[in-house]
């Protein structure tokens, strides 16, 4: 069934605002999405209601607040197919779920000599932290090579993993691009070999549907402000006895059991790595955003995308603009991110800002990847469930100011 674009874009007030005198077309999905009226309302409800710490008061507020935040919890939890909401930890982004997996897990366990495995299509935040890690624990940090068309290899995997392979780390879609990899295939490759599996599924989640344990995955990170919800809540998944074999990541409150003046013991799951005042109202606002996502159906919103980005594609070709990654939409979410000629990305950025187009310009947090690519950064446009036909034919005519103001 297809989506009632109409009705969806009713639920988004930002929607109804201009940019330099224009109607606004916003096409930077892929850094963060808009917010419903739902997600909206439920942050404002939650400060007009509800407001006040969770787990710690036995008053009225705290325990309202403490349920909004569990129930959020096992919500999340059915969203991805997690087995239990305490393997379900709420961090600030995805960022801060794989930085605690490094820590946490990486520091414990990791010896001088492993090797972590990653792609060259990450994003910084599947990056850094393992080049931390690696620095501090003299391990090696190997990666699987890209192909032309931006594309990962099974058999090229499979030779690149190795018996000292402790951790295959790697992104569901990639942000620069918009490949989709095989994620089960990826995963059981590095399982066949003994190494554990992080999946970034940052641009995943916000687009298909989500099952770790069909994935059989041992790690998973998103950001909630992806997929419709608040700033500053991420979510990690992991399984139930590599989180409890894991260090916390953060002292302090609320992730203790008892405090001695000179040695603590920490909570259960997933208490040990939820150290002090976490981001409450957000918790609570991402449930609105899971149930407009669920409402909506991932099937539905698939086939609008594909539509979206193909009808992009052709005008890309037929502008004569160079674009990267997958030349089809059977691999690609909706994610293209393109060159005009010799200009400058935040050239082209500016150009689309005056028709009150919203793009990325720059390296994406994938310098490395832009390397490969030989360019120092492209302009990117990414669609969601709120964009329209109408909207992607505005690219033709941007397309055409950006040459001519540049001629």
């Amino acid at each position: 069934m297809a989506l009632d674009i109409g009705k969806i874009r009713r639920d988004f007030p930002i929607l109804g605002r201009s940019v330099h005198g224009k109607p606004l077309v916003y096409f930077d999905n892929a850094a963060t999405t808009q917010k419903p009226a739902s997600v909206i309302a439920a942050l404002k409800d939650f400060y007009e209601r509800t407001n006040a710490n969770i787990h710690r008061g036995i008053h009225t507020l705290s325990e309202e607040a403490t349920a909004r935040v569990e129930q959020t919890r096992e919500k999340a939890a059915r969203f991805i197919h997690a087995p239990k909401a305490h393997t379900v930890v709420f961090t600030r982004n995805a960022t801060e779920a794989i930085n605690l997996v490094a820590y946490g897990w990486g520091r414990k366990f990791l010896r001088a000599g492993d090797e972590i495995l990653l792609t060259e299509m990450e994003h910084h935040s599947n990056l850094v932290p393992w080049q931390m890690l690696a620095q501090e624990k003299g391990a090696r940090l190997r990666f699987v090579p890209m192909m032309p068309e931006g594309t990962l290899n099974l058999e090229t995997v499979r030779r690149t993993l190795t018996p000292k392979t402790k951790l295959f780390s790697f992104i569901a879609v990639s942000n620069a691009l918009g490949t989709v990899n095989p994620v089960k295939e990826l995963v059981r490759t590095a399982h066949d070999q003994g190494a554990l599996a992080l999946v970034d599924a940052s641009q995943w989640v916000p687009h298909y549907r989500t099952d770790v344990l069909d994935w059989n995955c041992d790690f998973l990170a998103f950001s909630g402000h992806k997929m419709l919800g608040p700033t500053g809540i991420g979510v990690l998944y992991g399984r139930e006895e590599l989180l409890e074999a894991m260090d916390p990541f953060l002292g302090g409150g609320d992730m203790i059991r008892e405090v001695w003046l000179e040695r603590s013991t920490y909570g259960e799951l997933p208490n040990k790595f939820e150290a002090g005042t976490p981001a409450i109202a957000e918790i609570v606002a991402l449930s609105p955003a899971i149930d407009y996502l669920e409402t909506l159906g991932f099937e539905a919103l698939a086939q609008h995308e594909r539509e979206l980005t193909g009808r992009a594609l052709e005008i890309f070709r037929a502008e004569g603009i160079r674009t990267y990654g997958l030349s089809g939409v059977e691999q690609r979410a909706g994610v293209v991110s393109f060159n005009v000629g010799d200009i400058h990305p935040h050239d082209v950025g500016q150009v689309f800002d005056l028709e009150g187009i919203a793009i990325r310009a720059g390296h994406h947090c994938c310098q490395p990847l832009m390397r490969k690519l030989q360019v120092p950064g492209t302009a990117r446009a990414s669609f969601y469930l709120y964009n329209t036909l109408e909207e992607v034919e505005s690219l033709k005519r941007t397309l055409r100011r950006v040459k001519d103001f540049f001629k």
